[in-house]
């Protein structure tokens, strides 16, 4: 019987000398990419997803007045009962926006309300809860700690703190976060431009009809969608036919007009095209086979002043490397700091099999047990060409080199699609 959930025999299986494992081939790129140069200023409502160029500055503190954090009664907390209870006065309100504006003194206590500004003399909270309010007098017990229940002015951020550096990706939380120091735009490293491209006679675009042994062209539509969700400057320059003079003008107009290009197919051994031909006169690029699996074979390099990535043509492979190699790098080129992906520990729900020798990436989906529990499944068949197993999983499934697989419950490790932003 056949294990659905287990990996197909590897038909390309071979001795892994000669092959580079993923980590030196990250490595290899990590130390060729840089940062782009340029800046922009933007308004803050315009800066989700870009990476900072300068660090943002706090020019105010953060409460700017220490407030309360509860609904309830601000008092001295040397009026704090330290058994039995106490009676004070009440001799006001403080609203946010609508402070109380005198000191109060010994025995005596404001109203107030969340946010409001704390009464000069109070340094303490009660909640309205465990107060017994008795027409201008209030009751309260011992049990209360000096300090209670207040936010002091600088708590979250103070003026003068550097509050997010440069090279942070800005999140939703990060622009209201600017917001309340005030600040409505941004100094933001500029777009990264990229060109891809596909090549090969046998590629058609969407609303072309399809000839024998003619297939659509998907790579472009996932690679237009990754770049998208990255942030950067996207130009899709559609698919190439295997001719030589076409190949040349593409990687010519690719390298002066973007920063990063990449192709998809074509960096096989014994692909019938013009690609490593025209590399070999255009650029300076590496024809590398990765001890992974799927996606072994990858090109990098430069053409002109651009970075070259080229990819395998089949459809998952074209992701995982993506993912794997050249996120990371663009990442690094944007200026982002601190862009590894996080990757956790957790059982699988069946048993997984793979064979020794090469760094496998099974399209995995996370989801939780019957009993609330993390647990990781495939999404059945792994071959390269399955595009539809990346459509349902959520996650890769990341089996050493070394490995042979993992039992049903064994921990194994899960990078979530959601941390390749």
């Amino acid at each position: 019987m056949t294990d659905n959930n287990s990996t197909a025999p590897d038909c390309c299986a071979e001795s892994i000398s000669g092959l580079l494992q993923v980590s030196e081939a990250r490595e290899r790129i990590a130390s060729q990419v840089k940062p782009v140069r340029g800046e922009e200023q933007v308004h803050l409502r315009a800066a989700l997803g870009r990476v900072l160029a300068q660090p943002v500055i706090s020019t105010i503190d953060v409460p700017p007045y220490t407030n309360s954090a509860m609904d309830g009664y601000a008092v001295r907390g040397q009026d704090l009962p330290a058994h039995g209870d106490v009676q004070l006065a009440v001799v006001g309100t403080a609203f946010a926006g609508e402070p109380f504006g005198e000191l109060v003194g010994k025995g005596e206590c404001v109203r107030i309300m969340t946010g409001g500004k704390m009464p000069d003399g109070t340094d303490t909270v009660i909640m309205q809860e465990h107060a017994e309010r008795d027409g201008d007098r209030i009751c309260i017990q011992a049990g209360h700690q000096q300090g209670q229940h207040v936010r002091q002015a600088g708590e979250d951020m103070a003026a003068g703190q550097a509050v997010l550096e440069a090279g942070s990706r800005l999140l939703p939380a990060d622009l209201g976060l600017i917001a309340s120091l005030g600040i409505g735009e941004v100094r933001v490293s500029r777009r990264l431009r990229v060109a891809f491209f596909s090549t090969g006679d046998e590629l058609r675009s969407i609303g072309e009809p399809l000839g024998e042994g003619q297939i659509y062209d998907s790579n472009r539509y996932t690679l237009h969608g990754m770049l998208t969700r990255l942030g950067v400057e996207v130009i899709d320059m559609g698919v190439i036919r295997d001719e030589r003079e076409a190949v040349r003008e593409a990687f010519l107009e690719a390298s002066r007009c973007a920063d990063a290009v990449i192709t998809s197919g074509g960096v096989s051994v014994g692909e019938a095209d013009y690609v490593k031909e025209t590399l070999d006169t255009l650029g300076a690029v590496g024809f590398w086979k990765i001890a992974m699996k799927p996606g072994k074979p990858l090109a990098f390099g430069r053409v002109g002043d651009a970075a070259f990535f080229g990819l395998p043509g089949n459809p998952v492979s074209v992701m995982v490397t993506f993912y794997q190699f050249v996120q990371p790098a663009l990442r690094e080129m944007m200026g982002e700091r601190g862009a590894a992906p996080i990757t956790v520990r957790v059982p699988c729900a069946t048993a997984l099999r793979k064979v020794p020798g090469r760094t496998e990436f099974q399209r995995g989906c996370l989801q939780h047990d019957r009993d609330g529990a993390l647990v990781v499944s495939t999404t059945g068949l792994q071959g390269s060409h399955v595009l539809s197993s990346m459509s349902r999983a959520n996650c890769f499934i990341i089996l050493p080199g070394e490995s042979s697989g993992a039992e049903a419950g064994e921990p194994v490790e899960v990078q979530p699609f959601e941390g390749l932003v």
